[in-house]
């Protein structure tokens, strides 16, 4: 017979009456005495009270179990690992993915455009990405043009070399005048192509 309480004289050397130990409340595998002084074997799997937990499936990486709200549950947030990106488009923006990213990887402009950020390509005094700007407009190389209208619409721009148009010159519209086989003139106006 189990002993829940033993009394020396007047001074009470052990009382497990008032305890609350209960199998379900202990440890698997632990072992105490209950109240009625009966040796009781734990057989709880959990060490927590997961019913106040607030983790979502989503914020859990893809794969991994957690408990929360006293059930088992298994993530679906996606493990992108390292993000290697190149922005190659000022208006286009980087949309970082949902899910989980290592910390490694980097996004970057790219190497032509990065090639392109020197202070003598940019307008002295301006600053972009860091980079203030040395150029004062000293290398800029015009082009005046001189064209001749035609009964087709132009489109007048600088040649390869030249940075802009400085002037455009339009001629006169040309009329030539000659002879014809029925003894008259022929009046040409305008240039064709």
């Amino acid at each position: 017979m189990a002993r829940s309480k033993v009394v020396l004289g007047n001074e009470v050397l052990m009382d497990l009456t008032a305890d609350t130990v209960t199998a379900d409340k202990l440890l698997r595998g632990i072992t105490a005495h209950g109240k009625d002084g009966e040796l009781v074997t734990g057989t709880c799997d959990y060490d927590v009270d997961t019913t106040e937990a607030d983790a979502a499936v989503g914020e859990v990486l893809s794969g991994k179990t957690f408990a929360a709200r006293g059930s088992m549950l298994t993530g679906t947030m996606p493990n992108r690992g390292a993000i290697d990106e190149v922005i190659t488009d000022r208006d286009t923006p980087f949309i970082v993915p949902m899910g989980f990213h290592d910390g490694s990887g980097e996004v970057s402009i790219s190497a032509t455009d990065k090639a392109k950020l020197i202070p003598s390509n940019i307008k002295k005094d301006i600053v972009i990405l860091g980079i203030t700007g040395e150029y004062g407009g000293e290398a800029v190389v015009a082009q005046s043009k001189t064209v001749t209208p035609t009964m087709q619409p132009q489109t007048v721009l600088p040649d390869a070399a030249y940075d802009y148009l400085s002037q455009v010159i339009v001629n006169a519209i040309p009329v030539t005048e000659t002879p014809n086989a029925a003894g008259g003139t022929t009046v040409t106006i305008g240039a064709t192509v």
